[in-house]
């Protein structure tokens, strides 16, 4: 009877170590691809088992706003690009970056070369693709930099057409340039047969107006909560450790986010692309918010001409608290 006792115990106590993991919740900003490899990688490798942690990854897409699902309480921590979610603070969704790990920004805008652009200064005149749901403001204060209206096409105004998550405009000619991504859309546009020779492309960081993406957002007032806090050092930490591998071996983690993918639409081709032009952006972060990167991004939101993103600087934004203690 002592026996049957002591492994009935020791079945409890299994059970009980099984049900310790803390859940997190996170939500991404689009759909499953290497864009977010670093938390699939994560998964799949047990960094975040070994950080006693059991975590959801939840895909976005075109009908999910990240915003919208964090503060409704359906994830714990979301990916966002920082204008939405300094739009969103400003708005009244206190929400505050506790990690970044994307140093550089991929957007660019992508042109047909016989258009005759050559220069920015080209852009008038011109019909621009250019994606909505908050990936508009970098866009909008790049136009206002220049003293270019996105009120209506003319010598010193352009017409914007929204942009869907495709590349047809520039493909069918509705769009002199379009919106795209160094790691997704750039790649579409080949793949339909396009000649990097026959395109222009000016990307954000180039144009000193680049703002930050993909950083993880949580809301502000589950800060106030030390065991929340812990939890997410642990996730931070095993997130980055993701991050690094996928760096370090962007094949295997290509393949790790296909098996996650249950849509089925990625391709091996795509995904291992994307891939190797995603760990140009996450290299040289640790996961840590660059400081200088933070206020770039904010300086370029306030140049917005008559629509600026934000109408003042944001207080609280950002803390260092999570990755402080995650990576040091």
């Amino acid at each position: 009877m002592k026996h049957i006792l002591t492994a009935a115990g020791l079945a409890l106590a299994s059970v009980g170590a099984a049900q310790a993991a803390d859940d997190v919740k996170l939500q991404l900003k689009w759909v499953t691809q290497a864009q977010f490899a670093g938390y699939y990688v994560a998964l799949d490798k047990g960094f975040y088992s070994e950080e006693d942690l059991d975590v959801t990854i939840l895909p976005g897409g075109p009908d999910i706003a990240p915003t919208q699902v964090i503060a409704g309480g359906g994830a714990d921590v979301t990916v966002e690009w920082m204008p939405a979610a300094l739009a969103a603070r400003e708005k009244g969704l206190p929400l505050v970056n506790i990690a970044q790990p994307y140093k550089s920004s991929g957007m660019q805008l992508t042109c047909w070369n016989d258009t005759g652009i050559a220069a920015p200064e080209d852009l008038t005149n011109r019909t621009l693709g250019v994606w909505f749901f908050g990936n508009e403001f970098p866009f909008m204060s790049w136009m206002s930099k220049l003293g270019i209206s996105t009120e209506a096409k003319g010598e010193m105004g352009v017409e914007v057409l929204k942009q869907g998550f495709n590349v047809d405009p520039l493909l069918q000619r509705q769009a002199d340039c379009i919106s795209t991504m160094t790691y997704n859309e750039y790649g579409q546009v080949l793949d339909a047969g396009v000649s990097p020779d026959e395109l222009i492309t000016f990307k954000y960081e180039d144009q000193g107006v680049a703002t930050l993406e993909d950083g993880l957002y949580v809301l502000e007032e589950n800060l106030e909560d030390p065991a929340f806090v812990e939890k997410m050092q642990r996730f931070v930490r095993a997130s980055m450790k993701g991050w690094k591998y996928a760096e370090a071996n962007p094949d295997e983690a290509a393949e790790i986010v296909l098996d996650n993918d249950a849509s089925g639409a990625q391709t091996e081709h795509h995904q291992k692309r994307m891939m190797r032009e995603v760990a140009k952006l996450t290299a040289g972060s640790n996961g840590a918010l660059d400081v200088a990167d933070y206020e770039r991004t904010v300086k370029t939101l306030l140049e917005g001409g008559s629509t600026p993103v934000i109408t003042k600087t944001p207080e609280g934004a950002w803390t260092h608290v999570i990755s402080d203690a995650a990576l040091n």
